[in-house]
């Protein structure tokens, strides 16, 4: 007779503590079955057998597979489809619900959907929570019910909702007693997977307090460790974001406004699918004509633009997986307007380097730099790396870290003129923007 269970599946939420779906599934249920799925619909999609996002996912596997034997439990790690999982998860048990949390990509949708039609065929229950934001879908929207596409007015309407809304942690611990008993299981290792272990020093979980206070001051500073770097944790949900809130709220509004511009951009992304669609969310900007030179691209990529802050920032992501954020905006306005390269091409190699990368964030910050997207930059602003840098990297130390052949004559000359390549911009966004202002 096959045993009875409840799963809890795990996705973007790696962690036990203060976990939504996890709560819910363990409060209303005993013999709760801990389940992740390395999905070969994403996997088989990576390029080359090495990624560090990956390896940060199979050290979280492996941080909550000890929490769990302690607990008497084990989880159960397929390498597969989720349909292929779940079809043998239904084989070897009796399942009576399987407890997730939203998840808003596009293939995301497409895969819960398709999960729920087949467990609908058992007689199981597909029940999922909100989890990875504060706000989610209608919940923050205009008085009317339309949804925002300016930041600022969304995020006074979302700070006034936050007074009234419950976000405290999820006490999960209460029920850890309720994980169905089973003796451990090995974790598939990355090498059975055909992919390569990294050597990566990953940020750490914990949140540094005296950073968040700084916030305001030293966040556009690249040099100075000013930012939390706390986007992969957020990203795979081995912290939770409602924790971050908690923290950020006596200490610096400007860092909850970073937390908010991630729920923004969920919110964007819900109500205006057509940009999972390789779509301008404004859509007048499909008409740009981008110049597209594959050679230049290509020494974007590599950090050979001539332009120390892009070239700095461009390493910084090849070698690490991270890039500060104002970096981050200094090289999307190179790429798009001093080289006219289309913003797909940039946030396409974004995705396959960011160990933070979440499609809503980076599509979102791609086209504000593009002047796109929703409450973008104008078109006319182009930023002037040699300005940048002097405002926010005067003393060199983030460029000479990166670019240690600065002053040498090893050093790429500039592939562009700043002055020509602006006016160039300007007259390529002007031909189908002569309306905006």
């Amino acid at each position: 007779m096959k045993p009875t269970v409840n799963i809890i599946w795990f996705r973007r939420d790696l962690r036990l503590a203060d976990n939504a779906a996890l709560y819910y599934a363990l409060k209303e249920s005993k013999n709760v079955l801990p389940v992740f799925i390395f999905d070969r619909n994403i996997l088989d999609e990576l390029e080359g057998r090495t990624d560090k996002r990956l390896q940060f996912i199979h050290n979280a596997l492996q941080e909550m597979q000890q929490q769990l034997i302690e607990l008497g439990s084990s989880l159960s790690v397929f390498y597969t489809t989720p349909v292929e999982a779940f079809q043998q998860l239904l084989e070897n048990y009796t399942i009576e619900s399987v407890f997730t949390n939203h998840d808003y990509e596009l293939y995301a949708t497409q895969r819960d959907t398709a999960i729920q039609a087949l467990l609908q065929q058992h007689h199981t229950a597909f029940k999922t929570y909100k989890d990875q934001v504060i706000f989610e879908k209608n919940e923050v929207t205009k008085d009317d019910g339309l949804p925002y596409t300016v930041f600022t007015p969304y995020s006074k309407k979302w700070k006034l909702k936050l007074k009234e809304f419950y976000y405290t942690s999820y006490p999960t611990e209460k029920y850890f007693n309720n994980f169905y008993k089973q003796t451990p299981q090995k974790i598939i290792s990355l090498q059975q997977m055909n992919f390569n272990e990294v050597d990566v020093d990953f940020p750490k979980k914990s949140l540094n307090v005296e950073i968040v206070r700084k916030y305001q001051q030293q966040r556009d500073f690249p040099a100075i460790n000013g930012t939390s770097k706390l986007g992969v944790h957020l990203r795979f949900g081995t912290i939770s974001v409602r924790k971050l809130v908690q923290y950020a709220l006596p200490l610096s509004e400007t860092y909850l406004n970073e937390l908010i511009w991630r729920d923004f951009y969920f919110s964007i992304l819900h109500h205006f699918p057509h940009i999972n669609n390789n779509l301008a969310f404004r859509k007048e900007y499909d008409l740009i004509e981008w110049r597209n030179n594959k050679e230049e691209f290509e020494k974007w990529c590599a950090g050979k633009t001539g332009y120390p802050i892009v070239d700095a920032g461009m390493r910084e992501l090849n070698e690490t997986g991270f890039m500060h954020n104002r970096v981050r905006m200094i090289v999307a306005s190179f790429l798009t307007k001093h080289l006219l390269i289309d913003w797909r091409w940039g946030e396409a190699y974004f995705a396959k380097k960011l160990l933070d990368f979440d499609f809503a964030a980076n599509n979102g910050g791609w086209q504000w730099a593009a002047g796109s997207g929703c409450d973008a930059a104008p078109y006319f602003r182009v930023f002037n790396p040699t300005l940048q840098t002097e405002k926010f990297d005067k003393d060199l130390k983030y460029i000479k870290k990166w670019v240690p052949e600065l002053n040498s004559f090893n050093y790429t000359k500039p592939i562009v003129v700043h002055e020509e390549a602006r006016k160039r911009c300007l007259e390529a966004y002007g031909k189908v923007l002569k309306k905006e202002k």
